[in-house]
């Protein structure tokens, strides 16, 4: 891409300097005003021959030949490099480019996932399940070409980098994933991510247990480690078999399947806050059912009493199958 800009700029400065260069010579040689001297270069460099202003003497004919040879193969250069830029394909990825991003500016409320590798395209899956608008860091090719053909926002570029932080608009974005390889890297993106948009939530990938506190200072809100949750979560299969699978049947996207869905209390209609769990009766209504609840503390109340009151900032942890889910949309 810069080979090519680096091109460009040649090529228009070239075409520039062959103007100047003529405007300026028919004005010393024929005491030509700016405008005529300019209509001269003009009609020889187009070579599409209007005709003197006035009849040319021997120096002048010697310039305007020397002029024609020379814009000849300015605009010879000129041609060359526009047809290699389009043939090359770099006009229609500048196009496409610019296209991506129009759509990432228009994005609110977004979420921005840093790296496509094996833990961001799961992360990236389950954001679309739920219908969340996802823009993609990545910097490898070969995994760009995969997100285009999914049809997924994306940015290219190393999310180390705060420039490329901000053509994914993260001042917009509510939340940030980083799933990058180098824990160093998760931190400087969690570092520079914090910096620029202190409301946003940030959920970091981790490798070391070292880098989980450093990740936290940083400003990350959760750290994951996914080796350390899938040996868990084997070890557990042969321990208490019964109930992971259980568990894994509490899916939050399939469509068949039982669901847990979480309510923030303030998205409620006004006549239910202040009011109790009982008052909401969802169990007669949808037959969906509370298993939990979340303080303005930010605690965790399982099988919270149905006298527990829906305050401001608090949320409900609702478990139903597919059909009680549907029902509880309707009602909400």
């Amino acid at each position: 891409m810069n080979v090519f800009q680096s091109k460009l700029y040649k090529a228009a400065f070239l075409f520039f300097l062959v103007i100047v260069i003529g405007v300026i010579g028919y004005m010393y040689l024929s005491r030509d005003s700016f405008v005529d001297a300019l209509y001269m270069t003009v009609i020889t460099v187009s070579t599409v021959g209007f005709g003197e202003l006035h009849p040319l003497n021997e120096n002048e004919k010697i310039f305007t030949i020397f002029l024609i040879l020379t814009s000849v193969i300015t605009l010879a250069y000129v041609a060359s490099v526009v047809t290699e830029y389009i043939v090359s394909g770099e006009l229609f990825e500048k196009l496409k480019f610019k296209k991506v991003q129009n759509k990432i500016e228009k994005l609110k409320k977004h979420t921005i996932v840093c790296g496509y590798g094996r833990n961001g395209k799961q992360a990236v899956s389950k954001l679309k399940k739920f219908n969340k608008e996802v823009v993609i860091i990545e910097n490898d090719d070969e995994l760009i070409q995969e997100i285009e053909n999914e049809n997924l926002l994306y940015v290219k570029g190393n999310a180390t980098k705060d420039e490329v932080l901000m053509k994914a608009y993260l001042k917009n974005a509510s939340s940030l994933i980083t799933t990058l390889p180098s824990d160093a890297d998760n931190l400087y993106v969690v570092l520079s991510a914090r910096q620029y948009n202190k409301e946003l939530r940030i959920v970091s990938r981790a490798s070391d247990d070292s880098s989980d506190s450093k990740l936290r200072i940083a400003g990350a809100d959760n750290v994951i480690m996914p080796d350390k949750l899938g040996g868990d979560h084997m070890a557990s299969l042969l321990v208490t078999p019964d109930i992971v699978e259980f568990v894994d049947m509490l899916s939050v996207a399939s469509n068949d399947s039982t669901h847990l869905r979480e309510i923030f209390v303030d998205d409620l209609p006004k006549e239910f806050l202040e009011k109790s769990i009982h008052d909401l009766d969802l169990r007669k209504k949808t037959g969906c059912s509370i298993i939990g609840f979340k303080t303005p503390e930010c605690e965790y109340i399982i099988n919270p009493d149905a006298d527990t009151k829906l305050l401001k900032n608090t949320k409900l942890i609702i478990l139903g199958d597919a059909n009680q889910i549907e029902k509880l949309n309707k009602l909400f």
